[in-house]
């Protein structure tokens, strides 16, 4: 019994040091592990798909705004519109006010010029009337005159106090047909001042009715060239509270709107771009006419087919954005238009580029840029070697090169830039550089 507890005493001995040789091993491969965080990727062979993945937003390069006329008075309200999708001609009615207003204004117009006219008339009857009765006053103070003379001649044969009151009444005479004279030009210069009155009051009246008319004829808003009608948002229909990503209803018929609002939009759906803002790195795996396959966000389940129209040849940069690289503008033409598209859709768009057989390729955060050139960070011994490399293509995640061997280790941060290590970081994961 003593000899086997010895053996038993013994062998958990020999079980506890094991343990413990155990963990101060792990313990020391754990040290020796964190010796070194910088993460590593491994050069590997393959395939690359050189496909470009990007955000683009549907714009119409050919198309019209169509507003509520510009006329005088209240808001108009709308009794017809067309629906947005629809497609239309040229010369169809898109959408048409309520013409009750400038129907009334060219009824008013008219009972005015009719008036006028009516005034002209009988200014004109007042004005012969007038010079008739003034030339017989005329042909009357002359006869007077004639015979007040005739009288004054005889004052050889009166007497002397008849012969003054004969003076008298030429004088008298000669006064009034003056003043009949004066009277008369007063008569014709008021006739034809009242006429003129009258003439310029139908002339109001007249461009009165072809106002109205015109305005009129605006309350139908035809389409000016074939193309899909887009229908505005009604920004009035919060009592004219908006703020930026408010969600508002489009124009509906029945709804009031300001002369000058713009209610539709003609779009030519052959007219329709894409255009896509794509990272400058992504410049060389783009080109024209290369093959783009559209999702738009409004459209789940459904896939266009497109082309490439033109890609810009000018970076950009905003202040904003967290990228250190510009971007440029690619605008794409879509080859199958579909009466569905509204200008201002948002689509996500792949690049459909070659695929490259047989390369070899590291993530992209493994190379870096030293004056000018990629390099990258081999991993060597106890320390990392800089060595230049040649890139072949790139795409988001990897970069095809010449200048490593394959299986080589290289650093994914730059292992010569100053870093803070915290207790509680990790330098493990993500190490082979997820594609």
């Amino acid at each position: 019994m003593k000899r086997s507890r010895i053996f038993a005493w013994i062998g958990s001995a020999i079980v506890i040091a094991a343990v413990a040789a155990g963990v101060v091993f792990a313990s020391r491969v754990r040290v020796s592990e964190k010796k070194d965080p910088v993460p590593l990727a491994t050069v590997k062979r393959g395939e690359i798909d050189l496909r470009v993945h990007s955000a683009a937003e549907l714009r119409a390069s050919h198309s019209t705004m169509l507003a509520a006329p510009a006329v005088g008075g209240d808001a108009l309200q709308i009794i017809q519109l067309v629906r947005t999708g629809k497609l239309v001609k040229k010369g169809d009615v898109i959408v048409e006010f309520d013409p009750s207003e400038q129907r009334y204004k060219l009824e008013q117009n008219q009972s005015e010029m009719l008036q006028a006219e009516q005034e002209i008339t009988k200014a004109k009857a007042d004005a012969l009337v007038l010079a008739a009765e003034d030339k017989v006053a005329l042909l009357k103070a002359r006869y007077n005159v004639s015979r007040a003379e005739s009288d004054v001649k005889k004052k050889e044969l009166l007497s002397k106090i008849e012969a003054q009151k004969n003076d008298l009444a030429l004088t008298q005479t000669k006064r009034v047909l003056d003043q009949l004279e004066k009277d008369v030009e007063s008569h014709k210069a008021s006739g034809q001042a009242s006429i003129f009155l009258a003439q310029e009051k139908s002339n109001k009246a007249k461009l009165g009715m072809e106002q109205a008319q015109q305005n009129l004829d605006k309350m139908r808003v035809v389409a000016p060239m074939d193309g899909l009608v887009s229908i505005q948002k009604n920004v009035n229909a919060s009592g004219g509270f908006f703020f930026t990503g408010m969600s508002l209803p489009d124009y509906h018929p029945g709804d009031q709107v300001q002369p000058g609002s713009a209610i539709a939009q003609v779009v030519d759906p052959l007219g329709m771009d894409l255009v896509s803002k794509v990272n400058e790195q992504e410049h060389s795996n783009i080109r024209t006419g290369q093959t783009v396959q559209v999702a738009f966000d409004a459209l789940p389940g459904r896939v266009y087919q497109g082309t490439v129209k033109s890609v810009g040849g000018m970076s950009t940069h905003q202040f904003f954005e967290a990228s250190t690289g510009g971007s440029f503008d690619v605008s794409i033409q879509l080859t199958n238009p579909d009466p569905h598209l509204r200008s201002g859709f948002t689509a996500q768009v792949v690049f459909v580029g070659d695929t490259q057989k047989n390369v070899l390729y590291i993530p992209r955060q493994a190379v870096f840029l030293k004056d000018g050139k990629p390099m990258v960070y081999s991993k060597k011994g106890g320390g990392y070697e800089q060595r230049e490399i040649k890139i072949l293509s790139e795409t988001e995640s990897r970069a095809s090169i010449t200048g490593l061997d394959e299986g080589t280790q290289v650093a994914l941060i730059d292992p010569t830039a100053p870093r803070k290590v915290g207790s509680g970081s990790s330098a493990s994961g993500g190490t082979e550089g997820t594609p």
